[in-house]
């Protein structure tokens, strides 16, 4: 019951997420038939706990049976999006892609399907058993940017969102002074579940190959679906579960790479930024080289770069 019942608040949170980026596209009503509204309005058996939200904010994608064609839909509001860290720059919103072959209400449905499938994965045990929620992604379906991590951390297994804890709030910054923000890029992990550490109550741990090989399918399917045109890899752990490299990170960093025929800039992990924070010298010169690595794809997106913003990080002259 208690398993049924954690699938069910998962499947309640991507509903919020997926009416959240409806939201943020400026679609604030979504017709629902009365048989989905009676659906959405039952909770597990067995459960005493409320909806996560108001019957007024459920939506449904699903197929309307025959005899109900003909019924009035009720028109349901989307929910108000959560705020977010404000970023240093007015964010810019990245030029949608064009898929011809590939129509909004069909990406919005296939994104909406993985999500729920990769929310009731069960195929990594020791994940399963460890693991608070499924950490999916955030942001723009459609957009041209993509950020992408190794794993989630305690922070993001507690709260179902990618890149939440302090080197989120890093990842957050570096969003914002490139002029972007958190909802017009998308964020994802390499491993959808946090790597369990059954040797010690807290702390993180590096996916295992055979973790990343199995999770990989939900992240490809994510970017094919998404199609960016550039995607940051943040860390060592991300590029050798993308590209199955072992070079260094400090080897490829800054240097383009070809990945599904999209551009694929490595850049070192926030963690790594917020680790060097205590020798100012050391963080000045590692800050400094992943804004470089951020200038290049802000270059290759055809973005407005102001000369404060090229001289981020520089010794200043005295």
């Amino acid at each position: 019951m208690d398993r049924k019942k954690n699938i069910y608040h998962q499947l309640l949170n991507s509903t919020t997420q997926h009416l959240e980026d409806l939201k943020s596209r400026g679609i604030a009503y979504l017709p629902i038939s009365t048989h989905s509204l009676k659906n959405l309005s039952r909770t597990p058996s067995g459960s005493q706990s409320q909806p996560a939200f108001s019957l007024s904010e459920k939506s449904s994608r699903g197929h309307t049976p025959a005899s109900e064609k003909n019924a009035t839909s009720p028109v349901v509001a989307a929910p108000a999006i959560r705020p977010r860290h404000a970023p240093d720059f007015p964010a810019k919103q990245p030029e949608q892609n064009q898929t011809a072959d590939l129509p909004e209400k069909t990406r919005d449905e296939k994104i909406a399907a993985l999500r729920v499938k990769a929310l009731s994965c069960r195929k990594c045990p020791n994940l399963v058993r460890a693991r608070k929620n499924v950490v999916f992604g955030v942001g723009d379906i459609h957009a041209d940017l993509m950020f992408i991590g190794e794993a989630p951390g305690a922070d993001e297994d507690r709260m179902g969102e990618p890149f939440v804890g302090k080197a989120g709030q890093i990842l957050t910054k570096i969003i914002g002074a490139m002029g972007f923000s958190r909802q017009t890029v998308y964020i994802a992990n390499v491993l959808k579940c946090r790597p369990d550490t059954p040797d010690k109550p807290y702390g993180n741990r590096k996916p295992t190959q055979e973790e990343m090989h199995t999770c990989l399918p939900y992240l490809n399917a994510q970017i094919d679906l998404i199609q960016p045109k550039v995607v940051v890899a943040l860390g060592a752990t991300a590029l050798q579960g993308l590209l199955g490299t072992t070079s260094g990170i400090s080897r490829l960093r800054g240097k383009f790479q070809d990945f599904k025929s999209i551009s694929l800039m490595p850049t070192f992990h926030p963690s790594y930024v917020l680790r060097a924070e205590s020798n100012p010298t050391e963080a000045a010169v590692i800050k400094r080289q992943v804004w470089e690595d951020m200038l290049q794809v802000m270059e290759h997106l055809n973005c407005p770069i102001s000369a404060k913003q090229r001289g981020y990080f520089l010794p200043k002259n005295n």
